[in-house]
């Protein structure tokens, strides 16, 4: 008889078959959201490859998957951490704290002797992201890091840095961060690794030391070489700090154990409980039931419990693609020439955003033809993303610049490198790109890759303004994040999730539980295209109500302008007409023809409209722009020590013809080099020590002596006492 056991994850399932306790067959894969389905491909599998058969062997389930699933096939249902804790029992009796991390979860458990035999302490997270394998895939994935490189990237002797442990979005920020302030990748991917295993141990212990000898578990820890690394040195610590004493003769290495099978202890913990379960307990019944669930039962419960679709049929779809696609939300743009037949020789003006997620540029002519537009994914680090796009522009064909203004996160740290004769503030530029196409506008909603900008307009200026930039939820970083998750790019999300006929309700607000709202639909069976479908149909209540706190949309006004990047997305274009049309009747709904584009556009728009023919732009020039040399230290030396949080700053040396340098510094700048400083979080940051300090605040009095504060003055002398003299 053949004893099976099953892992249903919330990522991957896992399956073992067993025969006198020998195992015959095993694998694990990927489900992509597909729990039941990837299950009735392995039992199909074990079948013909494993001889299990129907009504003679036994299944035993577990997993989060498995409550809906086991009964099926007839299987008996096993606890996670019982079945984990069986396999450990079996296989590792010394064994006193195992820590496993899943796709989606974690838990800990402790094994304390006691004089009936073991007694065990369980924790476990499931609902946030945060410390787990998605957690550091998701990050790796938004630094461009192959699998198979992220698997041998190292922990031991890297520089670390600050990075969120408690919530997987958060800790992308911090990860985007750090990266847009020159912190090599490995650096970066090391301080994820010690996030990791700094909320196993701050949450999941509850105070508890975990004694030796210890048992990795689960993907992460199995195939990520660092994070064992981590493990070690922080248990090492731990131990030292504490006193504990390693049994005689062993290292650190040799109690700290990964198996080979890590992936595999809950379903062979299933096979081990299910050899003591009594006779006709999880008899094998075949996949019959399996296989109606999956084309019939699921979609008739889903249909009760769901919501209905983005749009009510094809016919739908085409209607409204008809009237909004080519206005601005038709997909990631690339570089790409205006017509030769306007290529008239004018003064061309460039703007460019460099955005948490994208950088993008525009050239627009004096008569605001737009003669090319270059939009690019950020490689993190603004010197090569401003490269890019010089690059770029200088192929188009395009020689002689009039003026150049920069906006967005990166424009401070560039402006003076690449020779900018403006910077301008975000919301400034994103109005006047919107103005610019629909003077009449009322609102401007622009929603970018980590924040949702809501401007509301009165008489042609800025009345109010919402600003959401400290929480994911409903900015297009987070639905790109799930999409590459389900290995769905970004440019197919819309196509996907139009093919959903219905969707889960999800619930608006926080990111951190949204993420968990997602994992729970995922495990009633939703698929990908479903959640996503749900995503881009909250997506406007998080934008509006959670993040711009308009509870009364009428009232900001009828004329509303979208744009952003998020808005190349139709899924959300339709959401977001339809909420605003729901709410505002009468409302005219504007897409930006360049949503992507539209801060570059207005940075370009403050250029021409700052431009002076009598005074030559700032402009570096392209062949300046290619050939910066720059390097980037963080180190100790680095570190800013004026408050408490001692930011783990950036210093980006740009190669600058006549720059002064800095031999003064903890981290020297010879002559013809330039310093930018990042990584701060507050202007003092800017300043590396206190002979800077005193340099700095004798220009401000120089400055304060030439310009004088008038309040400040007439305070000190408008009731002072003249002095008569005799």
């Amino acid at each position: 008889m053949r004893i099976v056991g099953i892992d249903v994850g919330s990522t991957t399932v896992k399956a073992v078959v067993t025969e006198e306790g020998e195992v015959l067959w095993r694998d694990y894969q990927r489900h992509n959201t597909r729990q039941a389905e990837k299950l009735h491909e392995f039992l199909g599998r074990m079948e013909a490859e494993a001889g299990l058969t129907p009504d003679e062997d036994l299944v035993f389930l577990t997993g989060s998957g498995a409550g809906l699933t086991a009964p099926m096939v007839g299987g008996k249902l096993i606890q996670e951490v019982v079945a984990v804790a069986a396999a450990v029992e079996k296989l590792h009796p010394d064994v006193r704290f195992v820590s496993e991390i899943g796709g989606e979860d974690m838990k800990t458990i402790f094994f304390t002797e006691s004089g009936a035999g073991k007694t065990k302490q369980v924790y476990m997270q499931s609902a946030c992201s945060g410390g787990t394998g998605t957690f550091i895939e998701k990050t790796a994935r938004k630094l461009r890091i192959p699998a198979e490189e992220l698997a041998d990237m190292p922990y031991d002797g890297m520089s670390l840095h600050k990075v969120s442990s408690k919530c997987g979005i958060f800790a992308e920020t911090d990860a985007n961060t750090l990266l847009k302030g020159g912190v090599p990748v490995g650096e970066i991917i090391a301080s994820l690794f010690e996030a990791v295993v700094y909320q196993n141990l701050a949450t999941l212990t509850k105070g508890n030391t975990p004694q030796p000898e210890v048992l990795l578990l689960g993907g992460p820890n199995l195939f990520f070489r660092g994070l064992q690394q981590a493990w070690r040195h922080h248990l090492a610590n731990l131990w030292e700090e504490r006193g504990v004493t390693l049994p005689e003769g062993l290292t650190v290495a040799d109690v700290i154990r990964v198996p080979e099978e890590a992936l595999y202890y809950a379903a062979l913990g299933c096979v081990e409980i299910g050899r003591g379960e009594a006779e006709g307990i999880g008899r094998y019944t075949g996949s019959g039931k399996l296989r109606w669930w999956i084309d019939e039962g699921q979609h008739e419960a889903k249909a009760k419990e769901g919501g209905k679709a983005l749009a009510r049929g094809a016919d739908d779809i085409r209607r409204f693609e008809a009237e909004y696609r080519g206005s601005g939300a038709a997909g990631p743009a690339t570089a790409k020439p205006a017509p030769k037949a306007a290529r008239e020789p004018e003064p061309l003006f460039i703007g460019c955003d460099f955005g948490s997620t994208t950088a993008k540029a525009v050239v627009l002519s004096a008569s605001g033809d737009m003669r090319f537009t270059t939009y690019v994914q950020s490689r993190g680090n603004p010197i090569e993303d401003a490269k890019s796009l010089f690059r770029d522009i200088h192929l188009s064909g395009v020689e002689d610049v009039a003026g150049l203004a920069l906006t967005g996160y990166g424009k401070d740290l560039l402006k003076d490198i690449l020779g900018a004769d403006i910077g301008v503030v975000e919301t400034v530029a994103h109005a006047k790109s919107a103005l610019d196409i629909f003077p009449e506008a009322d609102v401007i909603c622009d929603v970018g890759g980590t924040d949702v900008k809501i401007m509301i307009l009165r008489q042609g200026t800025v009345a109010d303004f919402r600003l959401n930039s400290q929480c994911s939820s409903g900015n297009g970083a987070f639905l790109q994040g799930v999409a590459e998750r389900y290995g769905i790019e970004l440019e197919d999300y819309a196509a996907k999730a139009f093919e959903a006929k219905s969707m889960p309700s999800l619930a608006m607000g926080c990111g951190v539980f949204l993420q968990s709202d997602i994992v729970n639909q995922q495990r009633k069976g939703w698929s990908a295209e479903e959640i996503m479908a749900s995503l881009a149909a909250v997506l406007p209540m998080n934008v509006w109500i959670y993040a711009g706190q308009l509870q009364n949309l009428r009232a900001a006004g009828r004329r509303f302008v979208l744009q952003g990047g998020t808005h190349r997305n139709m899924a959300v274009v339709k959401a977001q007409v339809d909420f605003i049309k729901a709410k505002v009747p009468e409302a005219e709904v504007i897409i930006h023809p360049h949503s992507g584009e539209a801060g570059a556009i207005g940075a370009a728009l403050c250029a021409r409209e700052a431009w002076d023919p009598d005074r030559p732009s700032r402009f570096a020039g392209f062949a300046r722009i290619e050939a910066l040399n720059y390097r980037s230290t963080t180190s100790e030396d680095t570190v800013c020590t004026w408050c408490a949080v001692n930011c783990k700053r950036a210093f980006i040396d740009v190669e600058v013809t006549g720059a002064e340098g800095r031999a003064w510094s903890k981290v020297p700048l010879e002559p013809g080099w330039e310093r930018v400083i990042s990584g701060n979080s507050c202007p003092k940051g800017l300043v590396e020590d206190a002979n800077e300090m005193r340099v700095v605040k004798e220009e401000m009095e120089e400055q304060r002596r030439a310009y004088p504060n008038l309040g400040e003055v007439v305070r000190e002398t408008a009731f002072r006492r003249a002095v008569v003299r005799g």
